[in-house]
């Protein structure tokens, strides 16, 4: 006779096992949105920085080329450029182009390449353009940084 062996038991998870395992993760992922989020925040505001620092650099080199006397500016531009477009098209200095920037680059803020502009002669903290040349550049992204400080304001 065959003595009673007891039941193999079952192998597998139990109900309560996989409630628990599905909660966790479901703790994590609302964990990790957030994080994820502002990751890409802070991406978008180093791209943001980066086209900014380009643009002025541009602006920058231009007002030197000017100063320099390598191609004539129009008069009361003070030898800033008149547009954006001027830096990627460049200026003729004799028989050739003398370009400041490849491409305008793309505002990250609002997926554009339009960017708020000021000349000289506008006040500091407007948002309007005088269009009698480009001193300075500024997103026309109305968020709030990381740290507190409008976008425009960089």
């Amino acid at each position: 006779m065959k003595a009673f062996s007891k039941p193999r038991r079952m192998r597998g998870f139990t109900l309560i096992e996989l409630i628990v395992a599905t909660t966790i993760l479901i703790v994590l992922t609302f964990l990790a949105v957030p994080m994820a989020r502002v990751t890409i925040k802070r991406e978008k505001e180093h791209e943001l920085r980066q086209a900014l620092w380009q643009l002025r650099d541009a602006i920058d080199r231009y007002k030197d080329a000017s100063d320099r006397g390598a191609f004539r500016t129009k008069v009361g531009s003070e030898g800033w450029p008149p547009d954006l477009d001027t830096l990627v098209k460049g200026e003729d200095v004799q028989g050739k182009k003398l370009k400041f920037l490849r491409k305008i680059p793309i505002d990250p803020m609002t997926n554009s390449t339009e960017w708020g502009l000021r000349s000289m002669q506008d006040d500091p903290d407007s948002d309007s353009w005088g269009e009698q040349n480009v001193f300075d550049v500024y997103t026309k992204s109305q968020s709030i940084a990381l740290d507190g400080t409008k976008y425009k304001d960089w």
